[in-house]
C-alpha cells in the first residue's frame, strides 16, 4: 500500500468528511490516518484590510483603557 496526501476541508459543521479509494486489493487492511492542518496562505491586502477592520470594536470591556504612552524625549535640534 502506497502513502496518500488527500486534501479536505471541514465541513460547517467541524466535521472532516473523507472518501478514500483504497481498491479491492486493500480491503480488510490496517491503515493509520493522520489529521494535520495545512499551513495558512498569506492574506491578500483586501483580505488583510478586512480583518483588521473587523477588529473594531472588539474590545467590550469598558474598563479597557489604553495606558499614559509617557512623553517625548527632548532632542538636540538638527543644524
Amino acid at each position: 500500500m502506497n502513502r496518500m496526501v488527500v486534501k479536505s476541508t471541514v465541513g460547517s459543521d467541524g466535521v472532516l468528511h473523507l472518501d478514500l479509494p483504497m481498491g479491492p486489493d486493500e480491503a480488510n487492511a490496517e491503515v493509520q490516518v493522520t489529521v494535520e492542518p495545512v499551513a495558512n496562505q498569506p492574506m491578500t491586502p483586501k483580505e488583510w484590510r478586512a480583518w483588521v477592520q473587523s477588529l473594531a470594536g472588539s474590545v467590550t470591556d469598558p474598563t479597557f483603557e489604553r495606558p499614559p504612552q509617557g512623553e517625548y524625549e527632548a532632542r538636540e535640534p538638527l543644524p
